[in-house]
């Protein structure tokens, strides 16, 4: 069969990238929120940081699943279901009144919604994709930095003009009628429309469903030492970057900053985020993982040591730059990281318990960053270990090499 003169996995990355411009827009916006909880229900930073906590590690644990299920199931129903209780739960923000409806509605449900986000996205671009794998990653998680630099910004304004509460209910139906759409566009695989992946040739195998798809099984992969150190690697780096994001704005308002100008920071880290999907997206296929992901933890590691170092607020805005840059790097590369090392046989299983480990991080970054905070009034001891953690993560990627059973997998699918 002739590929068509479009190739649907195009479609397949534009509507990625809308469900994650509105995944990544609302997940950003609880931070300008941040600020409105503490004012008005007096809740502390380790409170309100522990319902991000929570939905961290319910989208880490529900990861694997959702990884199982789409590599046999595919993405369609599994993400119109996922965005559906997302947007729920944001909605539901709009009547809370105590400290367990923010655990409830953030924490569980949204925990819940976003735990198909990037798991499945991300696999299944995987699999419609050999050519031009970490361009087409990147390009979907550029979806996320468009969210991150306008939903904030327009949350702030409705905030000012509106109120959270209608905010968050405008914010929350809008995710909910884009995400819905877009998830009717998702199939599993080229091979589901009688296609190849982008950059194989056509088949006559494709039409009827071609041969097992090359890579190693869960239990082959969880075996070599190159899983364990990407997993590592993945709990450093979300520990670094969900601290940052939960908790940059009322570091800004500490330091000196009007609250509008703090959600800006935050709108400039997802701006300069895109920059990073596409330059380290597009640089994985020239690079490969192991060097993007040294890059990635290199200007980390930099940022966060200047963030500590800056003497005035305005600096917070350079911070900004050259952090979005590692923090759009790091999302874009960690997918086709995964089928570089392991291939797409069980990309979906792999890439989701490579998500789960470093959502513990995710998990434990933001509520431990607010409980130093509540215990010494400042972010420095917080920074600090962030600053050891982007230095692990770099270390973890310095020790990868390729992984030999993957070869022989490769070589038996050729023959």
């Amino acid at each position: 069969m002739a590929r068509a003169k479009f190739f649907y996995g195009h479609y397949i990355v534009g509507a990625c990238m809308v469900t994650q411009m509105m995944y990544l827009g609302l997940f950003f916006t609880f931070g300008v929120l941040f600020p409105e909880f503490e004012k008005e229900f007096g809740w502390s930073r380790a409170q309100i940081s522990g319902a991000s906590s929570t939905m961290f590690i319910v989208m880490g644990l529900l990861g694997i699943a959702m990884g199982r299920i789409n590599d046999r199931i595919g993405p369609r129903i599994l993400l119109t279901v996922s965005t559906v209780v997302f947007a729920l739960g944001f909605i539901s923000m709009s009547r809370m009144s105590a400290l367990w409806h923010l655990y409830l509605f953030y924490g569980l449900l949204c925990g819940l919604g976003i735990a198909a986000h990037d798991v499945v996205m991300l696999s299944t671009v995987a699999r419609w994709y050999t050519r031009a794998r970490g361009l087409a990653s990147g390009l979907v998680k550029t979806g996320a930095g468009i969210g991150q630099l306008t939903v904030p910004l327009i949350a702030a304004f409705l905030i000012l003009h509106y109120g959270w509460r209608e905010t968050a209910m405008l914010i929350g139906i809008l995710a909910l009628i884009v995400t819905v759409i877009a998830a009717q566009v998702m199939r599993r695989d080229p091979k589901s429309l009688g296609l190849m992946p982008w950059g194989e040739e056509q088949k006559e195998g494709a039409k009827n469903g071609g041969g097992e798809e090359a890579g190693l099984s869960l239990k082959q992969a969880v075996r070599t030492r190159q899983f364990w150190l990407i997993s590592i690697a993945k709990f450093a780096d979300w520990y670094c970057l969900f601290s940052i994001i939960i908790h940059v704005v009322p570091h800004g308002i500490d330091q000196g900053l009007e609250p509008a100008a703090s959600a800006i920071v935050l709108s400039v880290i997802g701006g300069c985020s895109i920059l990073g999907r596409l330059t380290l997206g597009a640089g994985f296929d020239y690079f490969g993982a192991k060097r993007s992901l040294l890059i990635a933890f290199g200007l980390l590691f930099l940022s966060i040591v200047f963030l500590q170092l800056l003497s005035d607020p305005k600096w917070l805005f350079a911070f900004a730059f050259v952090y979005g840059i590692a923090h759009g790097g790091l999302f874009a590369v960690a997918s086709p990281s995964v089928a570089e090392y392991f291939g797409t046989r069980a990309h979906g299983v792999i890439f989701g318990i490579v998500m789960f480990l470093g959502s513990l991080g995710a998990t434990l970054g933001p509520w431990l960053t607010g409980w130093f905070y509540d215990l010494m009034g400042a972010y420095d001891t917080a920074f600090l270990v962030v600053t050891g953690l982007s230095v692990l993560g770099f270390l973890m990627a310095l020790a990868l090499k390729p992984t030999p059973l993957l070869g022989d997998r490769l070589r038996q699918s050729v023959n």
